[in-house]
């Protein structure tokens, strides 16, 4: 079904690469900012509790 999708649009190869670099942007975005993050600050969110008890 996807292959008919595919060969039935025109610029249908625009539309995969444009995908797929979009996906490799974001992906590379996202590791850099993983990479860069404070880890103090990820241990200071670990830590937090995620519901609250006092009810």
């Amino acid at each position: 079904m996807f292959r008919q999708f595919i060969d039935k649009s025109t610029g249908a190869d625009v539309y995969l690469i444009t995908s797929l670099g979009i996906f490799l942007v974001f992906f590379l975005i996202v590791t850099a900012l993983l990479f860069t993050m404070n880890k103090k600050h990820v241990s200071y969110m670990s830590e937090l509790p995620l519901t609250d008890d006092k009810a």
